[in-house]
């Protein structure tokens, strides 16, 4: 039986807009346990921000936290999938960008998901190191 993004992916993603500060994101993440926020433009998807990219393109430049954006930190140069898609493609997509986590689009790109390389895990080898680490609930 064919599976799809949608039977898989956080139907709830944090978006945030892009003029939001690095550090309100940041808190954003601790605060709700996430690696991932969408940066939207009213309905529509602008970018993607991880907490790498907290870490690596804000951080690391030197930028104050509270001054820097999350457009200044975020990937613009999104891949995405749709919820109708087969997990096969979201497979794909993460292979060939080497993204671990994808928004999920409809047809008119306005997220309604994100698709994270630890849902596949759980769902295809729940078993695995990544299925166990991926279901397990962080230390506080």
């Amino acid at each position: 039986m064919t599976q799809h993004v949608r039977d898989i992916m956080t139907t709830t993603p944090t978006t945030v807009e892009p003029q939001t500060s690095v550090q309100a994101v940041a808190r954003m993440m601790r605060d709700e346990d996430i690696g991932a926020v969408l940066v939207t433009e009213g309905d529509r998807l602008r970018g993607l921000v991880s907490d790498r990219d907290l870490v690596v393109r804000a951080l690391a430049e030197g930028g104050a936290p509270d001054r820097t954006t999350v457009a200044q930190a975020c990937s613009e140069e999104l891949v995405t999938v749709g919820p109708d898609d087969d997990l096969a493609v979201a497979v794909r997509v993460m292979r060939k960008h080497s993204v671990r986590r994808v928004p999920v689009v409809d047809q008119e790109r306005h997220p309604v998901g994100i698709v994270s390389i630890g849902d596949l895990a759980m769902e295809r080898d729940p078993g695995s190191a990544l299925g166990d680490i991926s279901a397990a609930r962080p230390n506080q």
